[in-house]
């Protein structure tokens, strides 16, 4: 079994059986959720909420996303740096300089290369996570900042600011060299991007309204709109289901991926911007109470943890 066919499979299993150690994996599900004011990382175990350890890095790391839970890559932004974590050592590995503000990260599924959004050169930029090298980069025209992959990792799409008036298509079929293919107009002002787990499908979050937007991949056309809590919003896909914050009203919706109606709603503290998903459970940190809440796939609240004055993002990563 091949190591991104284990973790699709490791997400149906029951909870007790996710969260226990599994020697085929060789190790533990963590979470890695970033401390923004006190240059470190917190790792933390999925089945209990509680944090294992720190670990140290340049000031400041801002987002966190890992490649098939082996390598976490963090930007931080205010800094001009990116630093590649080792999943199984929980080690820094690398740092690159190579950017002017990094902002967030798409890993392909390749389990090698990684695409990092850097506002300040309005650029996605190839990473090779192996070498810790940049390769590529693609000038996309506006400041580069959420981004999402599609699940064949022939392409990305880019959010061109908080509050972007366009995103940005990028192609990636030869992952060292990133080329724009086009620009989408969004129906409002666009904030986060995601691909639904099909491929066919991209999730669009406004950052001015209650509102979300679903866009045929292929074409690039709005397809509906779903109604959403405050703005922004950001978004993440388990199990059939979409799983959408407001960090301004303190919540976590969850969408039927068929036809967009709200299954439940979880209240979340303030300031739980960023989500993501893996292992069969929802992570969502927040910016302004530094918590990180874990929550199972129905969106039911199992864990909530102090992981820092504030924590802006969390990844999940295999240890050893």
């Amino acid at each position: 079994m091949k190591r991104r066919e284990f973790l699709v499979a490791a997400a149906t299993l029951p909870v007790t059986l996710r969260f226990a150690p599994d020697a085929l994996a060789g190790g533990v599900p963590l979470g890695l959720v970033t401390a923004d004011t006190e240059s470190r990382v917190a790792a933390v175990e999925l089945s209990t909420g509680r944090i294992l350890r720190f670990i140290r890095t340049l000031p400041g790391p801002r987002s966190v996303e890992s490649s098939l839970g082996t390598i976490a890559v963090v930007a931080h932004t205010q800094h001009g740096a990116v630093s590649l974590i080792d999943g199984p050592t929980l080690v820094v590995r690398h740092v690159l300089r190579d950017f002017g503000e990094p902002r967030y990260t798409a890993a392909h599924p390749d389990g090698r290369h990684a695409f990092v959004t850097d506002s300040r050169s309005g650029e996605v930029v190839s990473v090779d996570l192996v070498r810790g090298v940049a390769l590529g980069r693609a000038s996309l025209g506006g400041p580069a900042r959420h981004v999402s992959i599609s699940p064949t990792g022939r392409t990305l799409w880019v959010s061109l600011g908080a509050k972007a008036e366009r995103i940005a298509v990028v192609g990636v079929d030869r992952p060292g060299r990133p080329r724009l293919l086009q620009l989408v107009r969004p129906p409002f002002l666009a904030h986060d991007v995601g691909f639904a787990p099909s491929g066919r499908h991209v999730w669009v979050s406004s950052g001015d309204r209650g509102a979300l937007a679903v866009y045929d991949a292929r074409s690039g056309r709005s397809l509906q709109r779903v109604p959403a809590d405050a703005p922004p919003q950001h978004v993440t896909f388990l199990n059939g289901r979409a799983f959408v914050t407001s960090g301004d009203d303190g919540t976590l919706r969850v969408h039927s991926l068929s036809d967009g109606r709200i299954l439940r709603t979880t209240r979340v503290p303030e300031g739980s911007y960023n989500v993501q998903q893996g292992w069969g459970v929802i992570l969502t940190p927040s910016l302004d109470r530094g918590t990180l809440c874990i929550a199972d796939a129905r969106g039911r609240l199992l864990h909530r943890v102090q992981v820092a004055p504030s924590s802006h993002d969390a990844c999940f990563v295999m240890s050893a």
